[in-house]
């Protein structure tokens, strides 16, 4: 019984691993940058860490594009600052629900 319910484990791992490798691969192929708006005022770091260099903040309402979704705590946006365009990443949670997904 406990050599069942372990190949049973190993099973479902191997499934749950394969759904998220076909996931990531779709994300990857499809890289149109996708326009957001924060609900929230927000920093755009140089990296992906809350310690890393601020480039820009947006304000509540600001439209962002979108390029990648890097992790699960940051995603790669595009946004125009005085003219420039500056790229960098943001805490999904700057989207609501909609950033999560």
């Amino acid at each position: 019984m406990q050599k069942f319910t372990l190949l049973l484990a190993l099973a479902t791992l191997a499934a749950c691993s394969a759904a998220r490798d076909e996931r990531m691969s779709t994300t990857a192929n499809n890289r149109t940058p996708v326009a957001h708006t924060t609900i929230v005022d927000c920093p755009v770091y140089d990296g992906m860490t809350k310690t890393s260099a601020v480039l820009a903040t947006t304000s509540t309402g600001s439209e962002v594009q979108v390029t990648d979704t890097i992790n699960a705590y940051f995603v790669r946006v595009r946004l125009d600052k005085n003219g420039q365009t500056v790229s960098g990443y943001m805490d999904r949670r700057c989207f609501g629900e909609q950033g999560m997904k």
